[in-house]
């Protein structure tokens, strides 16, 4: 006589529930809020073109004569 052992199939690969994607969805709206609120700002502070601009001299010539008379 033969026996036949019917395995069910496992119930994590049958339903998805969707969960990850709601996660995926929240961290989405996280550093979409988190860009808004800090890169922009940031970025815009850097693209002032209002700002002052230190202006820097350079000498033509440069004496490096390390003897000493």
């Amino acid at each position: 006589m033969t026996t036949i052992i019917n395995t069910p199939p496992q119930a994590s690969s049958e339903s998805r529930n969707g969960m990850g994607m709601i996660l995926g969805i929240i961290v989405l709206i996280a550093f979409l809020f988190a860009f808004f609120v800090y890169g922009l700002p940031i970025m815009r502070s850097s693209m002032n073109t209002g700002a002052t601009v230190p202006q820097v001299t350079v000498p033509d010539k440069i004496d490096v004569n390390i003897n000493q008379p």
